[in-house]
C-alpha cells in the first residue's frame, strides 16, 4: 500500500471531488495505510462511454493506483429495475440481453482508463435475485416514505404531476444493500448518487458494519457550456472517437469551461493549471490553450502521435480552411442517387434524420458548395466528388 502525506491526501479528495462524508475519517483510513475496499456501481444502461463518465472512472483509477481494493459492481439487477433519472421519468428496464451487451462495450471503453487485470468485477443479481420477500420489507424498514420524497427527481415529478412508480423507492435500497454485502469501506458516486450512496451507510449501520465513506464526484458540462454532458444532447465527446473529432470537439468548448476540463479531464498537475489560468486572464488567447488541453485529452485516449495527427489535421481544416490531404473513399453505384442516402450509406454519420438537419442548416457541402435542399441526388462517376459533413468529417464518392 502507498504511503501518503496530508497533502497529496488533501489532493486526491479534493481534485475532481464535490463532497466527500465523512472527510476526516477517510483521512484517516488512508493515512493507516489500510487497504481498502472501494465500490463504483454502474447500471449498463447504454453502450457508449465520454469524458464526463470517465471523471469518476479516473478518480477510481487513482486508488486502484494506490494500491487499494477497486470493486465494480454490475448492476445487472437494479439495471433491470431503473434507477430514477434526473429527466423526470421513469427510466426504461432492460433485458438480461440489453445488460450483458452494454456491460461487454462498457468494459472495453473503460479499460482505457482502468486497470482491468486488477479489478474485481461483481455483479448484484448474484444476491439480490435471491432475496425473500420478508428481507425486502426488512430493509424497507429503514426508510421513510418522506426521505424518499426528498430526492430533487420526485420532488419535481410531483410538481409537474408526473407518476412515481413505487418500484422506483426500492432502487436506493439495492444500491445500499450492495455496500452491505461488499462491505465497502468507500464508495465512488456522480452527484445524482449521492442519495444512494448514503443509503449504503443507513443499511451498513442496521446490518452492525462500519458505515462506508462516500467521495461524490462533480458532472462534467458538455460543449454547450450549459447542460451535463449527454450523448442525447449531442454535447459529448466520446472516449472511442477518432482522435480528429475528439480534438474537434475539445476546440469547440465554451472558453469559460478550459480551466474545469483540464481539471476533470486531464492529468495536468493542478499547480499547472493554476498557472494556465493565470496567464488566460494575462490575455493569453484560449484558442491556444484548448489545443493543449485537445492534445492531452487525444493523447490519453490514442496516443501522442495521434493527438500531433489531430492537431495538424484541425490546422489544415480550420486555420487554413483547407480540406485533409486523406479523405476515405466510397463506392456508389452508377445510377442517380439521393444524398442523405448517400451519406448514410458511408457511415460517416448515424442516422438519416441527423443528415436531413444537417442540410437543412447548411451543414453540408458537395465539392465546397453548401447543399440546403433534401431533395439534392447526383450521379457518381470516375472522377471523385468531395462532400462535407458537419465541420470535422469527410468522404470522397465514385463510381464502382
Amino acid at each position: 500500500m502507498a504511503k501518503l502525506t496530508d497533502t497529496q491526501i488533501a489532493e486526491l479528495l479534493s481534485r475532481g471531488t464535490a463532497e466527500v462524508i465523512v472527510y476526516e475519517d477517510l483521512k484517516k483510513k488512508l493515512l493507516s495505510g489500510k487497504k481498502l475496499r472501494i465500490k463504483l456501481g454502474i447500471d449498463p444502461t447504454g453502450s457508449d462511454l465520454h469524458i464526463g463518465h470517465a471523471v469518476v472512472l479516473r478518480k477510481l483509477r487513482q486508488f486502484q493506483d494506490l494500491g487499494h481494493h477497486v470493486i465494480l459492481l454490475v448492476g445487472n439487477f437494479t439495471g433491470k429495475i431503473g434507477d430514477p433519472t434526473d429527466k423526470n421519468e421513469t427510466r426504461k428496464q432492460l433485458t438480461d440481453e440489453e445488460v450483458a451487451a452494454n456491460l461487454q462495450n462498457y468494459l472495453i471503453q473503460a479499460g482505457k482508463i482502468l486497470k482491468l487485470d486488477k479489478l474485481e468485477v461483481v455483479y448484484n443479481a448474484d444476491w439480490l435475485s435471491h432475496m425473500s420477500f420478508e428481507e425486502v420489507v426488512g430493509l424497507a424498514a429503514n426508510f421513510t416514505v418522506q426521505q424518499m420524497l426528498e430526492r430533487d427527481m420526485f420532488e419535481k415529478r410531483m410538481k409537474e404531476g408526473k407518476p412515481i412508480h413505487l418500484h422506483e423507492f426500492f432502487y436506493p435500497l439495492m444500491q445500499g444493500y450492495d455496500s452491505v454485502v461488499l462491505r465497502a469501506d468507500l464508495e465512488l458516486g456522480g452527484t445524482d448518487q449521492k442519495f444512494n450512496c448514503l443509503a449504503g451507510r443507513v443499511l451498513q449501520r442496521a446490518h452492525n458494519e462500519e458505515p462506508q465513506n462516500v467521495l461524490i464526484t462533480p458532472i462534467l458540462e458538455g460543449l454547450d457550456g450549459k447542460e451535463k454532458m449527454s450523448k442525447s444532447l449531442n454535447n459529448y465527446i466520446g472516449i472511442m472517437e477518432p482522435p480528429e473529432e475528439q480534438y474537434g470537439k475539445v476546440m469547440s468548448i465554451q472558453d469559460e469551461l478550459i480551466l474545469r476540463y483540464f481539471e476533470l479531464a486531464t492529468d495536468v498537475p493542478l499547480e499547472e493549471i493554476r498557472h494556465i489560468g493565470e496567464d488566460l486572464e494575462a490575455g493569453t488567447n484560449p484558442r491556444d490553450v484548448k489545443m493543449r488541453l485537445a492534445r492531452e485529452i487525444v493523447g490519453m485516449y490514442h496516443d501522442k502521435e495521434a493527438a500531433q495527427m489531430a492537431e495538424k489535421h484541425f490546422i489544415q481544416l480550420f486555420q487554413k480552411k483547407e480540406i485533409p490531404d486523406e479523405i476515405p473513399v466510397y463506392k456508389l453505384g452508377a445510377k442517380e442517387i439521393n444524398l442523405i442516402e448517400a451519406i448514410f450509406q458511408s457511415g460517416i454519420e448515424g442516422s438519416k434524420s441527423q443528415i436531413k438537419r444537417l442540410i437543412e442548416q447548411g451543414g453540408v457541402k458537395l465539392n465546397q458548395e453548401t447543399i440546403k435542399d433534401k431533395d439534392y441526388a447526383f450521379i457518381p462517376g470516375k472522377k471523385p466528388i468531395i462532400v462535407q459533413v458537419g465541420k470535422r468529417k469527410f468522404i470522397q464518392f465514385v463510381a464502382e
